[in-house]
């Protein structure tokens, strides 16, 4: 089941990708949701979206602890 939600994360972390402030509230959702794993491979994926998205940049910093 856990891994369902992280798959639906980021698919939801996908759709949200053209809005930075809609991917912010997706991401703190998201490391509410996830076990401690997950997240790090959120943040891999995350990154790879950044790349392609700068403005997302701006979210990066709900990433770190």
């Amino acid at each position: 089941m856990a891994r369902a939600m992280f798959e639906y994360t980021k698919t939801v972390l996908n759709k949200v990708s053209f809005d930075a402030t809609l991917f912010c509230k997706e991401v703190q959702k998201a490391l509410q949701r996830l076990l401690p794993y997950e997240i790090e491979e959120l943040k891999i994926f995350i990154q790879s979206l950044v790349q392609q998205n700068p403005d997302l940049n701006q979210c990066l910093i709900y990433l770190k602890t």
